[in-house]
């Protein structure tokens, strides 16, 4: 792969845009437009691990795709930086880097539904465990793609939601940039590919594959077999900026919400560092009396540090990466140090934070949630002369196709409608239509 063609400011949608002169560029333009829009306004109120805050104020999707997107732009702006150096004659900037891997950032988690992972793993349950099974016949008889509902992939729905022209909205969805709309797609391929995680829909795989033509992304599949293309080179960097986050800061909030101790948590953060910085962290935090401020301190200096190493191993692995034989993640082939630093943090995490009780109790519920919500609504538009799915329809927004005719389309409607519900909304929907919750009269 080739660099001057993987940094393309074309517009999904919006192929012949000409670009006017701004003080803004266009992957500048793709993150403005992310932070505006109602569906990543909508992450503030959607889980990341913990439930949503109390007394003590945890991560939510928003916080979480914030931190990420600042995290991702450093370790863009840094490599593009020795990119440009090694490519003097490529026209793009190396602040184009960060600019487009913050904004791949800051939409990473927008496909994803209510209550974190566990929504992705109820609509999975769903399907191949609960009533959900009944629909896969009829799926198959139609020719399409089960597989994408037996293991729904917020990625995928990340990609459907940018892309998609929904009902009474712009082609192209959100037309973002080509460059910014790769560099999402962790998993370039379809759900046929290895039963697991995928990066696109079976609706969008033709859009995917005209990205992939004109960005010179690797087909690595053979002729008749699903797609499975090589990664755009900064999903990589995206990848990274959201493993540091995600595994570093659950450690923080563990702590905040007394999972872990002072000292767990400590200990565990010491592990990223050298016997040297050890010590002067020390002097740093002899200073610094309040506790919660010398863990965020810590933490700090243990993202700097998986920064820097994640940019050195991108930059040693650069022509692997874009001939498409880079195995792996950034994170995964870090020095033993610090690799074995932060396998030390995610066995922590899957041993105490994520099965702790209130992160449990989450996912039960959405179990039920998801349930109910999709098998009425599916049935709904199977059955639109029903007084109870006229109902329904009252409280569906005009953008979602009631209309199709397919068994697929009206399931993927009722996906697209739920997965882009807070939290709180799931919740309150259910309730009220299940009588537990009813106005005062």
């Amino acid at each position: 792969m080739d660099w001057h063609k993987l940094i393309s400011d074309r517009r999904f949608g919006l192929e012949h845009y000409e670009s006017k002169e701004s003080t803004r560029t266009d992957f500048q333009r793709d993150y403005d437009r992310l932070i505006f829009s109602a569906p990543f306004r909508r992450l503030q109120n959607k889980t990341q691990v913990f439930p949503l805050p109390g007394t003590i104020f945890v991560h939510n999707r928003l916080t979480h795709s914030l931190e990420v997107s600042c995290i991702g732009r450093s370790l863009g702006t840094q490599v593009g930086r020795s990119v440009k150096e090694r490519h003097p004659d490529l026209e793009a900037d190396f602040s184009d880097f960060g600019a487009i891997v913050s904004a791949a950032c800051l939409a990473h988690d927008m496909g994803n539904p209510p209550f974190g992972h566990a929504g992705e793993r109820a609509i999975t349950a769903y399907f191949t465990e609960g009533k959900g099974r009944k629909w896969e016949a009829a799926v198959r008889a139609e020719g399409c793609r089960w597989e994408d509902f037996a293991q729904f992939e917020g990625n995928a729905n990340a990609i459907r939601l940018l892309t998609h022209a929904f009902k009474g909205r712009r082609d192209g969805g959100f037309v973002l940039t080509y460059s910014t709309l790769a560099s999402i797609v962790k998993y370039p391929y379809t759900s046929l590919y290895n039963g697991k995680k995928f990066g696109f829909f079976e609706t969008e795989e033709e859009s995917y594959a005209k990205i992939a033509d004109h960005l010179g992304l690797l087909k690595l599949s053979a002729e008749g077999e699903p797609p499975v293309y090589a990664r755009h080179p900064l999903v990589y960097l995206v990848e990274a900026a959201d493993d540091i986050c995600y595994q570093i800061m659950d450690i923080e909030d563990a702590f905040k919400l007394k999972i872990l101790s002072y000292d767990e948590t400590t200990g565990l953060l010491f592990g990223f560092f050298d016997a040297e910085r050890r010590a002067a962290l020390d002097k740093i935090l002899a200073k610094v009396q309040d506790i919660n401020e010398r863990i965020a301190y810590l933490r700090s200096s243990a993202i700097g540090v998986l920064v820097d190493a994640c940019v050195d191993c991108f930059l040693d692995h650069e022509d692997e990466i874009l001939s498409g034989t880079f195995d792996g993640t950034l994170v995964g082939n870090l020095p033993d140090p610090l690799c074995f630093a932060y396998e030390d943090c995610r066995t922590v995490a899957f041993g105490r934070i994520y099965n702790a009780k209130e992160v449990l109790d989450i996912e039960l519920a959405g179990f039920r949630i998801f349930e109910y919500l999709l098998e009425t609504l599916i049935d709904a538009q199977l059955n639109p002369d029903h007084a109870y799915s006229k109902l329904w329809f009252n409280r569906i927004p005009p953008q979602y196709e009631l209309e199709r005719t397919s068994l697929y389309g009206k399931i993927q409607t009722a996906l697209d409608y739920i997965s882009g519900m807070t939290d709180v909304y799931a919740l309150d929907v259910y309730r009220k239509f299940t009588g537990m919750s009813l106005p005062a009269v």
